[in-house]
């Protein structure tokens, strides 16, 4: 069993990385108000004095740009996913069970990442 000031401690550090997510997420995407959880990365807009062929440059350039927002926006939304179910599991008495084999996940670990739902040895390979 948990002691209360170290899950206490945990869900502040879940509560303070949640804000950052969205801080950093806001400054290239915006909530979607028809998924919950889910993130529209905005298209990039740069500048609009180009003509011609510079216009078409810029034009790749800017979808370049939200093409590489993509990935580090989904890879930010399942975080975020994980930090909830992480203060979720708080509310619940469920923090620091293993998601698969139930056993108590390692202090160590979870230290270093509050929202880790596995132990080590069944943590998912990717």
């Amino acid at each position: 069993m948990m002691k209360k000031e170290f899950i206490q401690k945990q869900k502040q550090k879940l509560e303070k990385n949640k804000k950052a997510l969205h801080e950093e997420l806001s400054l290239f995407a915006e909530k979607d108000p028809k998924i919950k959880g889910n993130w529209k990365s905005k298209f990039p807009k740069f500048s609009g004095s180009e003509i011609g062929s510079s216009r078409l440059e810029v034009a790749s350039d800017e979808v370049e740009e939200y093409l590489s927002r993509l990935p580090v926006e989904h890879s930010m939304e399942l975080r975020l996913q994980d930090i909830e179910l992480g203060l979720k599991k708080i509310q619940t008495n469920e923090y620091g069970k293993c998601e698969k084999c139930n056993k108590n996940i390692d202090i160590n670990r979870l230290e270093a990442c509050p929202e880790a739902r596995f132990c080590v040895k069944c943590e998912p390979k990717s």
